[in-house]
């Protein structure tokens, strides 16, 4: 495999970060508002979340690429690959991380809620100065974690034609005929992106631990 293809997988690589990139931040604003909604008391707000998580979480990411790719230009939005698939993502990313985060502020001890309330706080203020930096804590693994499967479900993009480290990989390898070199270059693109995330993710969860046991 020479220089040509190499960077050929490079760029590959470039646009799996940006699409990780992309669903990963749009994730979280709209997971944000996933999570808040999810946890309303009102079932007008609530029960649309539970819809959406249930959707997103009980289908394919492959399924959700495929409805963003062909069912959206249907409707009439003629997007550009990457923008179909970014859409999913961000679709994707924001029922599990909304999930993860409403479980985060559920799980902050109803002490804190009733200081806050003894203190006059309103409510807007209560969640976000009190109950929302200790759910961010708490959610912080669980969100990396996340992440790493994000970081390597972009490669379902390949099916829909887009061409990020996967599909490059195919590409290389069907001119160049050397399938396992190839294929273990890019494996090992993904090890070096996942690993230090997968590591990072470990020592947050035992953090917690620690901090919990104390």
């Amino acid at each position: 495999m020479g220089i040509q293809e190499l960077t050929y997988l490079l760029q590959g690589l470039l646009w799996t970060l940006l699409l990780t990139v992309i669903g990963f931040v749009g994730g979280i604003l709209f997971g944000m508002v996933v999570a808040l909604l999810r946890v309303s008391p009102s079932p007008w707000l609530r029960i649309p979340m539970i819809c959406w998580i249930g959707v997103f979480q009980g289908t394919p990411l492959l399924m959700q690429l495929f409805v963003a790719y062909f069912g959206l230009p249907l409707l009439g939005f003629n997007l550009p690959a990457w923008a179909a698939v970014s859409i999913a993502l961000t679709a994707h990313a924001s029922a599990f991380l909304g999930e993860i985060w409403r479980g985060a502020i559920q799980a902050v001890p109803g002490g804190q809620t009733e200081a806050a309330n003894a203190l006059g706080l309103p409510g807007w203020s209560r969640m976000v100065d009190v109950v929302m930096p200790q759910a961010f804590k708490l959610s912080l693994p669980a969100t990396v974690g996340f992440l790493v499967q994000l970081l390597k479900g972009t490669s379902l993009a390949a099916i829909v034609g887009f061409i990020e480290l996967t599909r490059a990989g195919t590409i290389v390898s069907n001119q160049i005929y050397k399938p396992l070199l190839v294929f273990g270059v890019v494996g090992a693109l993904y090890c070096v992106m996942c690993w230090p995330l997968s590591l990072w993710g470990r020592r947050l969860e035992q953090r917690l631990a620690v901090g919990a046991a104390r």
